[in-house]
């Protein structure tokens, strides 16, 4: 039985009005939560985190959906200061593109893309050396800190990225490594 349905029922039962019934209610409907960004904004985050780690003979972000991911993390944990800021860095990011390269992120070559997530690096390194124990962090740096955490626990990333063994066999703390291997996710 759906838990809103089960609820009003409960409310009807007893005969009591349940206080703030709607406010307690729109957590059990799924269009409920508040904050969640647009396809066009998922598409603008999951290039961005392409970007950052591109497909190789390995998927890249793209493939792990970070841009979901972000959505999630932004929305359910982030500040209310700190969800305004990844916004609000989302359009300056846009902005910025369109000042630079006259077209907006999604519609740049891999080129452009890059020389403007440099650009935006070494800007997010200079304001969180000055600025960030007063404000939030740097947009680019949690939208990076998002692609890589996303991307490293994603069935993608976990076990076509990383080096993945199910079941794993004994510890060896010594085992030799080989330039090239990939890192274990066990």
């Amino acid at each position: 039985m759906d838990r809103r349905v089960y609820l009003k029922q409960i409310a009807l039962l007893t005969g009591a009005a349940v206080v703030g019934a709607d406010f307690f209610l729109s957590g059990c409907s799924p269009n409920g939560t508040t904050g969640g960004l647009t396809k066009t904004q998922l598409a603008l985050l999951d290039e961005i985190g392409e970007t950052i780690l591109p497909a190789t003979n390995t998927p890249g972000a793209k493939a792990a959906e970070v841009g979901k991911f972000m959505n999630v993390m932004v929305r359910d944990c982030y500040t209310t200061d700190q969800q305004t800021a990844f916004k609000t860095g989302m359009e300056s990011l846009e902005q910025a593109c369109q000042q630079v390269h006259g077209k907006n992120f999604t519609k740049s070559n891999p080129t452009q893309r890059h020389e403007l997530l440099v650009r935006l690096e070494k800007e997010a390194k200079a304001y969180n050396e000055t600025k960030a124990k007063e404000k939030p962090v740097h947009y680019y740096t949690m939208m990076k800190q998002l692609t890589l955490w996303g991307f490293f626990t994603s069935k993608t990333g976990m076990t076509e990225t990383l080096r993945y063994v199910p079941i794993p066999g004994r510890y060896d703390g010594a085992l030799p490594y080989t330039k090239g291997d990939k890192a274990w996710a066990e």
